[in-house]
């Protein structure tokens, strides 16, 4: 799980080497074959039985794909329009928005931990960017906030479709995320500017930043359990603004970092708290 982060947190500093790929552009490259590894790894891994399970698939496998294709078209579309830093603190509420999706629409119960946590990081997310104004990108932001929503919009789909009995397959609808976000920026990101050196770092984002962390971590969830690979999944945030300082020279300012730390301490004593409860 922290070779998952590790690969994950690559996307930043690799979007700052790209020469000419901008915008939709990017996003449709590293979808386009995120799409293509996953169709050559699922078949390989489950058989038959991958082609069978999509002709059964119930709609929420469907949202799913389409909550992934959301993810995957907000992320690289933030980090061309705002920092590293801030598209991963604005992730980071992830979990959190989670708990509150779920207790709306599902009627999950949020322990007053949570209640606490949730305040502290939307303190830490409003001081990070009360203090950016006069430079923040706001269009970069909100795009941002489109990859925690629509994350909590997959969680809450799968876990109440398992509530019911109707298990989603998580790896085959990151596949179907790929290809529905790679359709959808196609005529977007016409006409292509990529250069030769900036498709080959996108295909190795499809690859090794998406498809193959993404497979490894459904594998992880069967193992650790739930607060542990939330614990674990929050050293993306870390890995992901330290290899953007090291490696393209974005230099994090001092609000994300007292921001960042907040939002992430919250996060950390929620499921410390949470992993004792159990």
């Amino acid at each position: 799980m922290v070779l998952v982060t590790m690969l994950w947190s690559t996307a930043g500093v690799v979007a700052r080497q790209l020469e000419y790929a901008r915008s939709f552009e990017v996003t449709f490259w590293r979808s386009l074959f995120t799409f293509l590894c996953l169709s050559l790894l699922l078949p390989l891994l489950q058989g038959p039985r991958f082609w069978s399970g999509l002709r059964t698939a119930g709609r929420a496998f469907w949202v799913s794909g389409v909550c992934w294709s959301v993810m995957f078209t907000a992320f690289m579309v933030a980090l061309t329009l705002t920092s590293v830093g801030n598209v991963l603190i604005t992730m980071a509420i992830g979990p959190l928005l989670t708990a509150l999706v779920a207790r709306v629409f599902i009627g999950h119960h949020v322990a007053t931990r949570t209640w606490f946590a949730i305040a502290a990081a939307g303190a830490g997310i409003a001081y990070m960017y009360a203090t950016q104004l006069d430079t923040l990108s706001w269009a970069g932001t909100l795009v941002a906030l489109c990859v925690p929503i629509a994350g909590a919009t997959n969680w809450t789909v799968t876990q109440h479709a398992h509530e019911q009995g109707h298990d989603v397959d998580l790896v085959p609808a990151v596949w179907v995320g790929g290809a529905l976000s790679s359709l959808v920026t196609l005529p977007l990101a016409y006409p292509f500017q990529a250069s030769g050196h900036d498709v080959l770092l996108l295909g190795g984002l499809g690859v090794f930043q998406l498809a193959i962390p993404c497979a490894l971590s459904v594998v992880c969830a069967r193992v650790l359990k739930a607060p542990e690979v939330s614990l674990l999944a929050l050293l993306e945030v870390i890995f992901g603004i330290l290899l953007a300082w090291l490696g393209a020279g974005e230099t994090p300012t001092h609000s994300v970092l007292l921001g960042g730390a907040v939002v992430i301490g919250a996060l950390l004593v929620n499921e410390w708290l949470g992993w004792r409860e159990r």
